[in-house]
């Protein structure tokens, strides 16, 4: 075959390639959540995607595959083909803490996915039960409580491992101090009971936590932001009130299987970054806490990173595991 042949398959080859790809989307896109309908995830996940449907006349499926603390979910998009009809919409879990607390993920959270962009983020706020509600009114409070009874104030979670029990692990790391991790089954079980005075505080996100802040059954200390939370004005950060190196976010975000071509890339990630501006969509999330970061791919990427390698480091000194 000679090279004006060859030559020219090749530039068939490119112009199909790029035909198929400037018609994405032509057949409905498949939405991944790892975890069970009705979180923050999912109704981030089907909001936008929602909205994506009406921008490109396209059907967009949100399905919830969830287990092993979203990795299942997670694995079945590195798997997909990288074609932009497999989405993963997940929190920081699968992405950065799952890696380092379960043996045998099968993908590499670093290398097997491209990042798209992470769609909002929430600080966790500090609130304590409605029995120490009158006495506990600051930082300083708590930390005088933590070091006056070591290893017995509790902390409840939704489950080890999980972003709630991280930040406190981390507080506690940074404050030397130590309290006593309840973890539940999800969040709202381990809220019950702090409504219920069974257990002591938590490190909730805020928009899990917000209505019942705003109740005033639950009363705020700190956030965890840099600064301070649009829905809480009159809490302070960590920062501000004396505590160093614990600005935590949970987020939300959208990746597809890794080495998807840059055409469908650059449609996919227009198509969030205009569904999460439009107010019909951000409203709901910034009523409730919810920031929109709408970053782009490659700021995803190095956030990514940086955060991989932060709760490494929190999960090997404090040698928490998945139990």
């Amino acid at each position: 075959m000679n090279r004006k042949v060859i030559s020219k398959l090749v530039g068939i080859g490119l112009v199909m390639a790029s035909s198929a790809a400037f018609a994405w989307p032509d057949k409905p896109v498949n939405v991944i959540v790892p975890f069970p309908a009705g979180g923050a995830t999912d109704t981030v996940a089907r909001q936008v995607s929602n909205h994506m449907g009406n921008q490109f006349k396209q059907t967009f499926v949100v399905e919830n595959k969830a287990g092993a603390t979203g990795t299942i979910g997670a694995a079945q998009v590195a798997r997909a083909p990288a074609d932009g009809y497999t989405l993963l919409v997940t929190s920081l879990g699968p992405l950065v803490i799952a890696p380092h607390l379960i043996k045998g993920v099968s993908y590499d959270a670093l290398q097997d996915f491209t990042y798209l962009t992470v769609a909002v983020q929430a600080p966790n706020v500090l609130v304590v039960n409605p029995a120490l509600a009158p006495k506990v009114n600051t930082v300083q409070d708590v930390l005088a409580m933590l070091k006056a009874k070591p290893g017995t104030v509790s902390f409840a979670t939704s489950g080890a491992g999980s972003s709630d029990h991280l930040t406190a692990e981390l507080f506690w790391q940074k404050t030397g101090t130590k309290g006593l991790h309840v973890p539940y089954k999800g969040g709202a079980p381990a809220t019950q009971d702090l409504l219920g005075s069974q257990v002591d505080m938590s490190f909730q996100n805020v928009n899990t936590v917000i209505q019942h802040i705003r109740a005033g059954k639950l009363k705020p200390i700190a956030v965890t932001g840099t600064m301070r939370s649009p829905v809480l004005p009159d809490v302070p950060t960590l920062t501000e009130s004396g505590v160093k190196g614990v600005e935590v976010y949970s987020w939300q975000a959208f990746a597809a299987p890794k080495n998807l071509p840059a055409d469908v890339k650059a449609r996919l990630h227009d198509g969030i970054v205009k569904a999460l501006k439009d107010p019909s969509v951000s409203k709901p999330f910034t009523d409730v806490g919810l920031e929109i970061v709408a970053n782009t791919p490659e700021e995803f990427a190095k956030f990514q990173a940086k955060e991989y390698a932060r709760w490494k480091e929190v999960i090997e000194t404090g040698k928490i595991t998945a139990q």
